[in-house]
């Protein structure tokens, strides 16, 4: 957990999550740490062009946390299990009174946009959610790549009706051979006729590099306007 004050007080805290990490050593066997090897979402935030605070936080079990109970579980089939949802969400309220906020904007990178996408949808401070590469409907992206499904967690897919009026926007690569396109659409379209969603395909863009350095432009994009306090962002 990581906070930066950014500019004047807001009643508008946005909240980095960080993606799931280094999970697998190699293809089957998990990795003993799932440190990321580059925390892109922590880089996003680090260049946040917003004027309001900015917070940042890392998934469960990364960075030398381990000893508090961790098992490869919760980087691997349960990364995204109730548990970790009521646990995040209790980091949230934290970095809300300690930022005197009252609403949030989440932002989160490949894994963490699946579980920013779950916390907005069980939480009614929330006025925006931003994704980039995310896995938003698992159902899909496992089956997309014939992984083993992710048994001990909860789909964003599932709920995403409740994210109707919610303003968003997705950010895909289009050469990202992880999380491609037709994820975050296959999200979108489990929502409301005329929902507030945007999914802006990145030309050139991988699912790692290099969104860090695209981000100052990207985070003004149009449609982040129609988010409470995300409007007068600047480069």
């Amino acid at each position: 957990m990581a906070r930066r004050p950014v500019g004047a007080r807001s009643d508008v805290l946005t909240v980095y999550f960080e993606g799931d990490g280094f999970a697998y050593a190699a293809r089957g066997r998990r990795a003993m740490d799932p440190t990321p090897i580059d925390p892109v979402a922590l880089r996003l935030a680090l260049q946040h062009p917003g004027s309001g605070p900015v917070a940042w936080l890392a998934r469960p079990c990364q960075y030398g946390s381990r000893a508090r109970n961790c098992h490869s579980d919760y980087w691997s089939v349960a990364r995204y299990a109730p548990e970790v949802i009521d646990g995040t969400a209790a980091a949230l309220d934290r970095l809300k009174a300690d930022a005197g906020a009252s609403r949030l904007i989440l932002v989160g990178y490949s894994g963490g946009g699946a579980l920013a996408a779950l916390l907005a949808e069980r939480r009614g401070d929330v006025v925006g959610l931003v994704t980039v590469a995310a896995n938003l409907d698992l159902d899909a992206w496992t089956a997309a790549h014939r992984l083993t499904p992710l048994s001990r967690s909860v789909d964003p897919a599932t709920d995403a009706a409740r994210l109707s009026r919610l303003p968003q926007v997705h950010f895909v690569g289009a050469e990202d051979r992880n999380v491609g396109p037709a994820i975050a659409r296959a999200f979108a379209g489990k929502m409301a006729a005329g929902a507030p969603v945007a999914i802006v395909t990145v030309a050139g863009q991988d699912h790692g590099c290099c969104w860090a350095g695209q981000w100052p432009l990207l985070a003004i994009y149009d449609d982040l306007a129609r988010i409470p306090g995300w409007g007068n962002m600047k480069p």
